[in-house]
């Protein structure tokens, strides 16, 4: 079975999405609808802009998502999912692409989620940490002790997981899971404790903009971050989108579970090559490509 995945936030890169624009008319008329929503010309800092333009959340988010959900639409017929799933933000993509939302309500929907989370970091100073080489329990336990917050948020693949939190929770679980065997404890280089307690604001704020959009049953089940399980109810789908900006990404049990429900074949749709990568650490066996106008 076909899997298509789509990536989150760190996967931009300046140039992003050029080839599509100049190579397809409606890729054209999907950008500059896009630059018209969000007030400036998103595009022209994908293409042309710099390293530090692209890495403002307000930027980052709708670009990987235009870039995402364009490629998909431009492949036209050759975009034939069997099952999808997003990483974070990419969540909001895999809707658009399995039609259960539209272009304009994801676009609207990524601008408030980045916005919402751009407000809940500057209330509160947070980050994030990658801890390489525990067990996903150990890391738990450790964080479960901790007593500021710190919280398990993308459990990316086996022996790679990210914790999120204040920064005092951060800085003692990392030393805590140093001590415990950690290969790694890597602070990020992040504006804030995403997928933890501290995004609750965003959560709040983000709710509203959820409820008050029409969701429709995707072409295939999604597999969702909260709880790595399909699902094509739009109820639910909108439950989860939610709750998942303060719960964790279950990335590894996302693969684990689409590969044992047949997903043998996964094209990553959007920039980057980083969800490839974290599958074929879950199996060997699968294949894995990125998707491509060629």
């Amino acid at each position: 079975m076909k899997a298509y995945i789509f990536p989150g936030q760190g996967a931009q890169f300046v140039g992003m999405g050029k080839d599509l624009y100049e190579s397809s008319l409606l890729a054209k008329e999907l950008f500059e609808k896009a630059n018209e929503i969000i007030g400036f010309r998103i595009s022209d800092i994908m293409f042309s802009g710099t390293d530090e333009e692209l890495k403002q959340t307000n930027v980052t988010q709708p670009a990987i998502f235009l870039h995402s959900v364009i490629l998909a639409k431009v492949l036209g017929d050759d975009f034939k999912p069997e099952m999808v799933a997003g990483h974070s933000l990419g969540e909001f993509s895999a809707l658009v692409a399995a039609n259960a939302l539209s272009f304009e309500d994801g676009l609207k929907l990524v601008i408030a989620r980045a916005n919402a989370m751009q407000k809940a970091c500057e209330l509160q100073p947070s980050t994030m940490a990658a801890i390489l080489g525990l067990a996903d329990e150990v890391v738990e336990q450790i964080c479960a002790e901790i007593e500021e917050v710190v919280v398990p948020a993308n459990y990316n693949c086996p022996g790679q997981l990210v914790i999120s939190g204040s920064i005092e929770g951060i800085d003692k679980a990392c030393e805590q899971l140093t001590a415990a065997g950690a290969k790694r404890a890597l602070k990020l280089n992040v504006g804030g404790a995403f997928h933890s307690p501290l995004m609750e604001p965003a959560k709040v704020e983000l709710q509203a903009a959820i409820e008050a959009t029409e969701i429709k049953a995707p072409v295939c089940p999604i597999y969702q971050n909260v709880n790595a399980q399909p699902t094509s109810e739009p109820a639910v789908i909108k439950e989860n989108l939610i709750a998942q900006l303060t719960g964790a990404v279950k990335w590894t049990q996302t693969a684990t579970n689409m590969i044992a429900d047949g997903g043998n074949e996964f094209v990553e749709v959007g920039p980057g090559n980083v969800l490839q990568g974290l599958v074929k650490k879950v199996s060997r066996e699968v294949q894995t490509s990125s998707a491509s106008l060629a």
